[in-house]
């Protein structure tokens, strides 16, 4: 025979449920936290959510991480933690619910996640023995905490509302007609079993919720201090970094180099503005004052060299426009900058890089590779160890203290931000991170060009007007840039002069516009006099190609 029927009106029922996924949810936030808590003073790497945040990125297919992009560009990060926060919250619940079901069921799935935590912190690179103490004492603490919370309050008021209602259910059975109170008695209050026996037990678990939510608030707030003293520990030694002056400097931007037209792209991009796309869901602070980069691989000898040793070296300072893979055609995850940096060419040179090579596999301090053609690396271009970016030294969020700069390549295969290690290799032995996900393994970047103004749905006067915007081929160079009105013929633009081959141009062009609709497209040629190819391509997996196109209305 099965149990009765425990919960008639299923409202004791279903406080107990919320009450158990609660638990869950608040044991597990404060062990969580006190695991970040414990990483952000061992080591902000060894942060266990950040670290399966990691695993999780790398384990999607690429598909799925261009997508993000695509939508939610250089929010991802953001997008992607809220995610996670509210996934880890749900399976939190679930922890808590299935404890109510059978005792350690609940707290089995909590060592799950401590396992993954274990596991994807064991992935991370330079972690050392103390960095597992994070995700131990996170899962650990979260197990503790809700076996005290169930042995303590849930289980007894649990045990109260089903004995009370399986009470109520059995007197429910019992032939004969219900008692005659006395003349002056006064019929009793219906009993509440959450009320009754479990009141006491309910405000207990009350309190008991709150005090945890407090230290789930406190020991938040302490990973936070803690991540925010680290980096502010860091910018105070940015700060103090004095650049060397360049050997080779770059040349004045001339006043012929800018456009005076409102709304075009300036030919500088601001370091603020620059966009920023990355695996690190936690910006790296990384301590200029231990860190080291090393050479490895396929050399006659292998070269450590700390941030003192690098500044030392003779730089050169050059503007270089870098652009993501993941962007589309018009799209902004581009930008143009002033490095400075030590060339690689002499790194590896003193290395002595070894015959059958081909590649150089690039490692950051967050575990990201990039595989780079080793040609890029050593023949005339300005490919550098930049250290600096438009006159002061890299922002953390570009790669303090160092990072690699390689014209002429996307940067999912060249622009490493904190590197922390060159490998020399082969295209055949290592892979960078992208490449197994599907994407190019080469990524030189393609011809593009870029209508600033008008913008989509701009409504300009009629008359005569003059179209804007900017133009690449990093290596090769702009030659000429065309706009197309209305599926006319094509029309030279007026080009400003420009920096170098490696950076993008200003363009802009006369419009006679007449009332109405209209659409402008744009094509660039590059320094060979190939014209950008109008065929529509996706960015993966080399790269999005097709013509920058607006529709506006004149008025």
């Amino acid at each position: 025979m099965g149990l009765p029927d425990l919960a008639p009106n299923g409202r004791e029922a279903m406080e107990a449920r919320r009450n158990w996924g609660l638990a869950g949810v608040v044991c597990t936030g404060v062990g969580v936290a006190a695991g970040e808590l414990i990483a952000a003073v061992v080591s902000p790497s060894a942060s266990p959510v950040s670290a399966v945040g990691q695993g999780v990125i790398g384990a999607l297919p690429g598909g799925t991480k261009e997508w993000a992009i695509h939508l939610f560009g250089t929010s991802d990060k953001t997008v992607f933690l809220a995610t996670m926060v509210v996934i880890m919250a749900v399976l939190a619940a679930v922890a808590g619910l299935l404890e109510r079901t059978r005792r350690g069921l609940g707290l089995a799935l909590i060592a799950v996640f401590g396992v993954a935590g274990i596991v994807a912190v064991a992935a991370r690179p330079d972690i050392s023995g103390m960095a597992f103490v994070a995700p131990v004492v996170a899962a650990g603490l979260a197990m503790v905490l809700l076996a005290w919370v169930r042995s303590r309050f849930l289980a007894p008021s649990l045990a109260r509302v089903l004995k009370a209602e399986y009470d109520a259910g059995r007197r429910a059975r019992v032939p004969g007609p219900p008692p005659v109170p006395a003349p002056g008695d006064t019929a009793p209050e219906p009993t509440d079993p959450a009320a009754g026996a479990g009141q006491g037990t309910t405000r207990r678990s009350f309190l008991g919720y709150m005090g945890a939510g407090a230290a789930v608030a406190v020991l938040a707030g302490g990973a936070a201090v803690m991540l925010r003293r680290a980096s502010v520990a860091v910018a105070g030694l940015r700060a103090k970094v004095v650049l060397p002056r360049a050997l080779r400097p770059a040349p004045p931007v001339p006043a012929a180099a800018v456009l005076d037209i409102a709304g075009i792209t300036p030919l500088v991009t601001d370091p603020n503005n620059f966009y920023r796309i990355d695996t690190a869901l936690v910006v790296p602070a990384v301590n200029s004052d231990t860190w080291k980069l090393t050479v490895t691989g396929l050399v006659e000898h292998e070269i450590t060299m700390d941030f003192a040793q690098l500044l030392a070296k003779p730089m050169v300072e050059s503007y270089v426009t870098i652009g993501c893979v993941s962007n589309d055609v018009g799209g902004n995850l581009v930008g143009n900058a002033r490095w400075l940096g030590w060339p690689v060419r002499e790194l590896l040179a003193e290395a002595g890089v070894k015959p059958g090579a081909d590649m150089v596999l690039s490692r950051s301090t967050d575990g990201f590779t990039a595989g780079t053609p080793l040609a890029a690396m050593t023949d005339a271009r300005n490919a550098m160890i930049a250290v600096g970016m438009d006159g002061a030294p890299l922002p953390l969020v570009h790669g303090y203290p160092a990072r690699l700069i390689v014209p002429g390549l996307y940067g999912y295969v060249s622009a490493t931000k904190w590197l922390a290690e060159l490998k020399v290799t082969t295209f055949t032995a290592d892979q960078g991170y992208w490449t197994p996900l599907g994407w190019s393994a080469l990524g030189p970047i393609k011809t593009a060009s870029r209508i600033d103004v008008p913008n989509a749905g701009a409504t300009p006067a009629a008359g005569r007007y003059v179209a804007a915007g900017v133009a690449w081929s990093p290596e090769r160079g702009i030659a000429a840039v065309q706009v197309q009105l209305d599926g006319g013929p094509w029309q030279g633009a007026t080009l400003a002069a420009a920096l170098n081959k490696d950076t993008w141009v200003q363009w802009q062009a006369p419009l006679d516009l007449t009332a109405g609709h209209h659409q402008l497209k744009v094509r660039a040629v590059d320094g060979t006099g190939a014209v950008q190819t109008g065929d529509i391509a996706p960015p993966a997996p080399n790269g999005a190609t097709g013509w920058h196109t607006v529709e506006f209305t004149a008025r």
